[in-house]
């Protein structure tokens, strides 16, 4: 019903929305000024934070970006992304570790999602993707899922999505990475469904 799936998303986009508030709000405590700044100045507001908020860098940033992404309709919120960015960045450069390399998979979405025109980039993406996968270990399934769901779409490289979403699926969730299972679940959940639309994501050869 596309009533309710409308409903879905207006309210998913209010729950990011609040909380990428109470991040803000979390990352100005003790800096003065910080929210005005991440408007004006997004770089310079977000190198006055320091290692102890990485995990607020990330998921302010996270749910920011996550909003956009679902609100095509609201260009204001697009507007935002430099903001996204900057937090993010941030977070990269204090700790590229964080979460056994989430930020380096947000990167992979961020760049390899926009065209070049837009200062995406496939070398960039792959790059994180790379790093990505190694801070974890192989043990997330999420990197595999959204490098095959942005850049290998983006690419046309059928094989590659096909390969990168059967390697998701291999993974042994249940045991392998106990503190990743509900996570890798949900990522192979994706993967299959993203299997299943093969056809309508990729030309014919």
């Amino acid at each position: 019903d596309p009533a309710v799936r409308r409903e879905g998303m207006e309210r998913a986009r209010r729950l990011l929305l609040r909380a990428r508030d109470y991040g803000v709000r979390g990352l100005s405590v003790g800096r003065d000024g910080f929210a005005g700044e991440l408007l004006g100045n997004p770089a310079f507001a977000a190198a006055r934070v320091g290692a102890e908020d990485v995990p607020l860098l990330y998921w302010t940033a996270a749910a920011w970006s996550l909003a956009i992404a679902i609100s095509p309709d609201a260009p204001t919120l697009l507007a935002d992304l430099p903001r996204c960015e900057a937090l993010m960045r941030r977070a990269l450069a204090l700790d590229e570790r964080y979460d056994e390399g989430a930020v380096h998979e947000f990167f992979v979405a961020f760049e390899g999602g926009r065209p070049e025109a837009m200062g995406g980039s496939v070398e960039r993406a792959r790059r994180h993707f790379d790093r990505a996968v190694a801070l974890s270990g192989g043990r997330k399934v999420s990197p595999l899922v959204t490098f095959a769901e942005t850049v290998s779409v983006r690419t046309q490289n059928r094989k590659e999505f096909l390969d990168l979403l059967d390697r998701a699926l291999a993974v042994d969730a249940q045991t392998s990475a106990p503190e990743h299972r509900m996570s890798n679940l949900v990522s192979q959940r994706r993967a299959r469904w993203l299997k299943g639309r093969a056809d309508e994501l990729f030309l014919e050869d």
